[in-house]
Formats: C-alpha cells, sequence, structure tokens
C-alpha cells in the first residue's frame, strides 16, 4: 500500500510483480484503504512510501524499516523489520530500522525534536491507520526520507530530496517483494500440509 502516486509508480517499477494499491494521504483515507484491504486475499502486507525523518542523522533517501507503528495511542510491532531492512542493502547504502509515528498532520522542526526526544526515528501519515488492513497477516512498513530534521526545502541542497527519495524508494522496493515472497510460500506450504475437511 502506497499513500502517493509518485510512490505508487516507485514501487511498482521497483518491484513489478507486487500488488500495488494507492491507498490515499491522510489519516481518513488511510482508514477507508485498510477497510477495504482487509478481506484482500493476500498473504503479508507492507506500507511503502517516504517519511519525514526525526533522528539526528537521517537524510534524504535514507530507509527506514519501522521496527514498531505508533498511532492514535496503539503500537503495531513489525516483527521482521530486521529481514526486510537487510534485504533492502542490496539496493540502497542507508538503512535504519527504528520507531515511526503516524500523525494527522504536517510535521515542523519544533515537533520534530520533541519526536527525537521520545526516541522515534520518522514520522509519517498513515501508516498506523494502515495497521489494521494486515488483518493478523506479516507486516512491516518501509518508508524513505524525503525531508530530514534540519533540512529545509528552502535549502538549495534539499531540492535534490525528493529525486533521490523516489529513486531510493524504487530500488529499495525489491526488498518488499522477496520478503512477500517468503510469505507467501510458508502460506502455501501451511495450506498443503493442512489436514482436508470432514463432514
Amino acid at each position: 500500500m502506497t499513500p502517493m502516486a509518485v510512490e505508487y509508480v516507485a514501487v511498482r517499477r521497483g518491484a513489478p510483480g507486487a500488488v500495488v494499491v494507492c491507498s490515499g494521504i491522510g489519516a481518513v483515507r488511510s482508514r477507508a484503504a485498510a477497510l477495504r484491504a482487509e478481506r484482500a486475499p493476500v498473504a503479508a502486507l507492507a506500507v511503502a512510501g517516504f517519511c519525514g525523518g526525526v533522528a539526528e542523522g537521517l537524510r534524504p533517501g535514507d530507509v527506514v524499516v519501522a521496527a514498531e507503528v505508533c498511532g492514535q495511542g496503539v503500537v503495531t510491532t513489525c516483527e521482521t523489520a530486521a529481514l526486510v531492512a537487510a534485504l533492502a542493502t542490496e539496493g540502497v547504502e542507508r538503512v535504519h530500522t527504528g520507531r515511526l509515528v503516524s500523525v494527522d498532520h504536517v510535521v515542523h522542526e519544533a515537533e520534530r525534536a520533541a519526536l527525537a526526544v521520545e526516541g522515534f526515528t520518522a514520522v509519517d501519515m498513515e501508516s498506523a491507520w494502515l495497521a489494521p488492513a494486515a488483518a493478523g497477516r506479516p507486516f512491516v512498513v518501509l518508508r524513505v526520507v524525503l525531508d530530514a530534521a534540519g533540512r529545509s526545502f528552502g535549502r538549495p541542497a534539499a531540492l535534490r530530496g525528493p529525486l533521490t527519495a523516489w529513486r531510493a524508494l524504487r530500488r529499495a522496493a525489491p526488498a518488499l517483494s522477496v520478503w512477500a515472497g517468503l510469505h507467501e510460500a510458508e502460506h502455501a506450504a501451511g495450506a498443503a500440509c493442512s489436514p482436508p475437511l470432514r463432514d
């Protein structure tokens, strides 16, 4: 699931075999998309797209794989974050795991600093509301830093951020295909080993 069309294009190009859905931006659209996706016939669910960097040292193009997704008082643990992060290093140089927080508004510098103090790595506006779509299935969030703390879009160097982030998302997307394929294989093996239903 990708919130924006530009993210959708990057993931489709990087992982052409994946089923990719554009879920929409923000909490309201994410909740609606999650309800639609709960019964989708898939073995695992990933959220992919851009994020705002919160932790010190992040820069545009860095990949953040969420170990935890926090939002609206709910914490969702992504148990396979380390695996996805390891797979993503095949495509990009800088990959981090950490805590991601979802909020319902654009976060500016003062709030980012406060979130960093709370131990968050990155911030977005959708993942916590999309997480229920997993409905017990494996779930992971892969985000690419679009703008980092202390790097204003008004600065010339920051103007390269969107293109850098888009390229990194495209290069990291194959990791999600591999991750999903592993769960698809486990799901198929489990179904094959299940005893037949009897009257």
